[in-house]
């Protein structure tokens, strides 16, 4: 199991990837980003390498690439998963029964 909640990072050539752990971000900011120049995508590539060396919490890092992605705007939106989505049908089905 991943130790962070997915993220789908769609890179500028099109290609895109799950991004669920700290090794997994380092493979993502080896991929095609708008700006390896920025200073929020240096941070997070110094962060994770870091993390990667034991000498960063992971989850600062995870954070780190997190805002890196969006602020490139390679951030995916990620659907909601099946089990969340049967829960909003029945939850919903139970607000619209008069109660009694």
């Amino acid at each position: 199991m991943s130790r962070f909640l997915p993220l789908t990072i769609r890179f500028v050539n099109g290609g895109s990837m799950v991004v669920s752990s700290i090794a997994d971000a380092r493979k993502a900011l080896d991929g095609t980003w708008k700006n390896k120049e920025a200073p929020d995508y240096l941070a997070a590539s110094r962060l994770v390498d870091d993390a990667i060396a034991g000498i960063c919490r992971p989850a600062v890092a995870f954070a780190a690439f997190k805002k890196a992605a969006a602020q490139q705007g390679l951030l995916r939106s990620a659907d909601p998963s099946a089990a969340l989505s049967m829960f909003d049908q029945i939850s919903s089905r139970d607000r619209k029964k008069p109660p009694g």
